[in-house]
């Protein structure tokens, strides 16, 4: 009776570790699921992070901006007798 019981409680043991494992494996893929989309995303991000910073250097162009003074102000540029340079270190 003994050994009925303790072959038994193995199995019964075995079966809640085998569950145990199953359940470990389905997390990890989960996780390693949920990683590769995180990752993709931060590389989808690290490119459009390229293209804005693209944009912005383009954007901030001296020549494109001067080009908008001009156009859209009505701005030019000072005569020489008109710029005045101002020292910043004299007090």
């Amino acid at each position: 009776m003994n050994f009925a019981r303790l072959n038994l409680l193995l199995l019964l043991a075995a079966v809640v570790c085998a569950l145990f494992v199953v359940s470990s494996n389905h997390r990890a893929r989960k996780l390693f699921t949920e990683l590769e989309s995180t990752q993709k995303h931060m590389r989808d991000l690290e490119v459009e992070w390229g293209q804005l910073q693209l944009e912005q250097s383009t954007v901030a162009a001296h020549v494109r901006v001067e080009k908008l003074a001009r156009d859209r102000l009505g701005m030019k540029v000072p005569a020489p007798g008109q710029i005045i340079a101002i020292d910043g270190a004299a007090k």
